[in-house]
């Protein structure tokens, strides 16, 4: 695989590390990865960084109850309930119900396998296979670690479009796992894209698709408003942990192959 591959994000460097928290956190890591690999490193950070995002997730659960118990977040949930309830038409229910189908617990793992299994053929590479399903593992823990965590009451079924749903309510699932798997997929796209243009609809798309699939939970009355907002919240968090350690894989790389040159 040559050293520079993945690197550039158009003219954007992704081993060239600006801030002073990002270049503490090279020398941090640099050890770990002259001792075990690059690969190695990559995997053990997104595996440490799962377990510290799944109790982080708990613990905000508990934060998140609280404030909304305090100080009446929650009031957003029943004014969204009722606009979705007052939007819906039967024909648009079906729509919105198959197009919600895409990211449950079937059609998202088979849309992820799909789009992994193409990434990783068409360029011959196993970037795809390591962060797309680091990146849905680590998203599923955060949502049972939150649901677990409260055990929040989904909205009235009275309400609810069917088929209906009886997990905890709070994060939603489906808006986490989407936010997550539009994000990581979209990172693996513009970093093979050399057009502004191309990148922009990548993007554009993956939001898209991550916030038309949380507010298709609302529509439904599936999950309050914010069960959304805090799953879209959580899954920008993971992404972030996820691109930083490819960002990690792909400096420490170059290093080594730098090293590799000038002792040759």
């Amino acid at each position: 695989m040559p050293a520079h591959q993945d690197q550039y994000v158009g003219p954007r460097d992704l081993t060239r590390w600006s801030s002073p928290v990002g270049r503490f956190l090279v020398r941090c890591v640099r050890p770990l990865a002259r001792w075990i690999g690059p690969h190695a490193a990559l995997l053990l950070l997104i595996a440490v960084g799962g377990g510290v995002a799944a109790a982080l997730t708990a613990a905000s659960a508990e934060v998140y109850e609280s404030v909304v118990e305090r100080n009446g977040v929650a009031a957003l949930d029943q004014p969204a309930l009722d606009l979705a309830v007052s939007l819906r038409e039967d024909w648009f229910n079906a729509f919105i119900t198959g197009y919600t189908n895409i990211g449950g617990p079937i059609g998202m793992p088979v849309l992820a396998i799909s789009i992994m299994v193409l990434l990783a053929v068409r360029r011959r590479s196993w970037t795809p296979v390591i962060l797309l399903p680091a990146a849905a593992f680590g998203s599923l823990l955060m949502t049972v670690a939150g649901k677990d965590a409260i055990g929040r009451l989904r909205p009235p079924i009275g309400l609810a479009v069917p088929p209906y749903e009886s997990s905890p309510s709070f994060p939603s699932g489906h808006s986490l796992n989407a936010i997550v798997i539009a994000g990581i997929v979209a990172y693996l796209l513009v970093v093979r894209q050399n057009r502004r243009r191309a990148r922009g609809i990548t993007i554009i798309v993956a939001i898209l698709f991550a916030v038309t699939m949380g507010l298709s939970r609302v529509y439904l009355g599936h999950h309050w408003l914010t069960d959304v907002l805090v799953a879209w919240t959580l899954g920008i968090a993971w992404l972030a942990v996820v691109i930083t350690a490819h960002r990690l894989f792909l400096t420490f790389r170059l290093h080594r192959a730098v090293l590799r040159e000038t002792r040759a």
